[in-house]
């Protein structure tokens, strides 16, 4: 009874960081954008290589007429609730198709714009992780057999 009640806990763990971790997500994707609709002074630009201006203001930076960061607040704000309601299997999907997405984008300031922009490589950084503890917590609950 006490191991059953240490891997809920550890699931319950592992769910509450995907969430928190989306919620960054949240944050850092609405400072992109409003780097996106912003005319001013941008705030992360580094250097000629490091610019979220350039990159939010590429036409990169617009998918179907919506704009990227706008389409990274909806996907980390769907991670989030599927893990608040514990729905595992789809949340690996939610975040397999935002790594692929996210890796995409990637790979145009890596090769394309040439820039990078500071929000967009945390981001990336956060739907890695997002990715890791999503397969963590569907690997432990599959492989403990909990109903996590």
């Amino acid at each position: 009874m006490a191991f059953a009640s240490y891997n809920r806990r550890t699931g319950d763990l592992v769910r509450y960081l995907i969430v928190l971790l989306a919620i960054a997500g949240i944050v850092v994707s609405g400072l992109a954008l409003k780097v996106h609709y912003d005319t001013g002074t941008e705030p992360c630009r580094i250097n000629d290589k490091w610019d979220c201006g350039v990159v939010n203001h590429s036409p990169y930076a617009v998918f179907h007429g919506v704009p990227v960061a706008a389409i990274g607040i909806a996907g980390y704000l769907l991670i989030a609730i599927l893990a608040f309601v514990r729905r595992q299997t789809p949340l690996l999907l939610a975040v397999l198709v935002g790594l692929a997405f996210a890796l995409y984008l990637t790979n145009i300031e890596a090769h394309v714009l040439e820039v990078w922009c500071l929000y967009c490589v945390i981001s990336q950084a956060i739907i890695a992780t997002l990715t890791l503890l999503a397969l963590i917590w569907l690997g432990w609950t599959r492989f403990r057999g909990a109903n996590v």
